[in-house]
């Protein structure tokens, strides 16, 4: 049974937050939702279509992937689940926000740790975690075999890839992560970004002006 994707476009910085179900049971993958309606509107999407919350994903812990998490936190009465390495970022969540001339509630600590090659299971879903650092310490990319899509953060949009320059990135491991970890993906497979439209493993390979020799 296949898992669908709803996409909500949230906050300040534009930033793709999902969510995933199948059968009855949903994951929240990033917390980007800045406002009182935005977070409504998450809300309202998961009472409309009868879906139970079984794990709040964070991609990696970057601001503008976070506002929501003390949020939905509070409304689920569940922890994130994140690799450990995002634990910096998340204890100064505040800094990271002053950063950027804004404002974040502390996110909930601790978190529930992923790690590669743990398998992330709700509904009839099984997905894969996958490390992908370079963009920031423990990025990870969340791989649905079975429904041919991966959920990667911030490590690959359309036509382009993660930021490098932030602390804790760093370009060679990024691209090392990218070609190690999702151009080795099957090409039809449908990669669904932290910012921007989905894109195609193939058509990102072909295209991507960052993924060419």
């Amino acid at each position: 049974m296949a898992t669908h994707v709803k996409t909500f476009v949230l906050g300040p910085f534009q930033t793709n937050s999902y969510v995933c179900y199948s059968e009855s049971d949903a994951v929240l993958v990033d917390a980007s939702a800045f406002s009182t309606s935005e977070r409504a509107a998450v809300a309202s999407f998961l009472k409309r279509r009868g879906l139970t919350v079984r794990r709040l994903l964070l991609t990696h812990a970057h601001v503008d992937h976070i506002f929501g998490c003390a949020h939905f936190a509070r409304m689920f009465q569940m922890q994130w689940s994140a690799h450990a390495d995002c634990m910096p970022f998340l204890k100064h969540a505040r800094v990271q926000a002053a950063s950027f001339g804004t404002f974040v509630e502390d996110p909930p600590l601790p978190i529930l740790p992923l790690k590669e090659g743990d398998v992330i299971r709700f509904g009839a879903a099984a997905w894969e975690v996958l490390l992908t650092p370079g963009h920031a310490p423990g990025s990870l990319c969340f791989y649905d075999r079975e429904s041919a899509f991966v959920m990667v953060g911030d490590v690959l949009f359309e036509n382009s890839i993660g930021r490098y320059d932030l602390p804790g990135g760093n370009l060679a491991v990024l691209m090392q992560s990218i070609y190690q970890k999702l151009l080795t993906l099957p090409d039809d497979t449908v990669v669904y970004a932290g910012h921007g439209p989905a894109t195609t493993i193939a058509r990102e390979r072909l295209y991507n002006p960052f993924l060419q020799d």
